[in-house]
Parts: C-alpha cells; sequence; structure tokens
C-alpha cells in the first residue's frame, strides 16, 4: 500500500482553533469540506434570503475545494441544513443550479442554526470524480 497523505485547510478561522477543527481534510483522493456557512469570509457580508446564502456557501465550498485541487465536479455527497422549511425550495433550485449533472447523494435536514444563518452545507468529493466515465441506473423503489 502506497502512502497517503493527509493534508488540512485552515481559513484563520478562529473557530477552527476554539473547536479544533479544519476547513477541509483530504485523504489521499477523499476531500471532505466542514460544514459550511452563506458567509463572504472576506468581506464578512451575508445575503439576507436563503438562495443567495445557498450560492455562496457553494462559492466558499468551490474555494475549498479548490486549495486541494478539486472542484464541485468532484462532489460525491451533500449535506444541507436549513432551519426553515419555507426556505427549502429556493436552496434546492440553487443546488441544482450547481449540481444537476454531477448528482451526488444528498441528505436535506431542518436543523436550528446559529444567528441569521438560513443555510449551511458540507461535502463530500473525491479528486477526480469529475472527470470519470458515469453510469446512471434508474430503479424502481
Amino acid at each position: 500500500m502506497s502512502a497517503l497523505t493527509v493534508t488540512k485547510v485552515k481559513t484563520g478561522s478562529p473557530y477552527e482553533t476554539k473547536a479544533g477543527y479544519s476547513r477541509v481534510v483530504a485523504v489521499g483522493d477523499w476531500i471532505f469540506v466542514s460544514n459550511t456557512a452563506g458567509i463572504n469570509y472576506a468581506t464578512r457580508v451575508m445575503p439576507e434570503d436563503a438562495a443567495g446564502q445557498a450560492r455562496q456557501c457553494l462559492a466558499n465550498i468551490s474555494g475549498a475545494l479548490a486549495a486541494v485541487g478539486s472542484s464541485l465536479a468532484d462532489v460525491v455527497s451533500t449535506r444541507v441544513f436549513v432551519p426553515n422549511s419555507g426556505d427549502w425550495d429556493a436552496v434546492v433550485d440553487v443546488l441544482g443550479e450547481h449540481f444537476r449533472g454531477i448528482d451526488p447523494t444528498s441528505t436535506f435536514t431542518a436543523a436550528p442554526l446559529a444567528g441569521a444563518y438560513l443555510v449551511e452545507i458540507e461535502v463530500t468529493a473525491f479528486k477526480g470524480a469529475g472527470a470519470l466515465p458515469t453510469e446512471t441506473i434508474t430503479v424502481q423503489l
């Protein structure tokens, strides 16, 4: 077995130190991105609506994935947390804009979030997955 490398990406957030976590942990080609809020971390501006926050979440996640040589095309699983079920459709529309054709697995949960956060998103990716041949199987459940 070849030696794997573990890469931990930090953003400088004081919460990473306080809570002892990384924005991204990559183990070999597997990439795990922590729950990500819809705030622009550089400007500290956060959209007031769920769709805008979801777009910013995905922009933040894209930047985190790029730090380890990956992109949204490599995402194989998403976990989405929305406190208000009335925002679900708006968030789902944004997810579709970014993931339609990539089609990762997805868990969508109503969960309380701190402050004015209307959505947070966490992803798992596999580096290079977006470039691999894909087979789609349809089943009756």
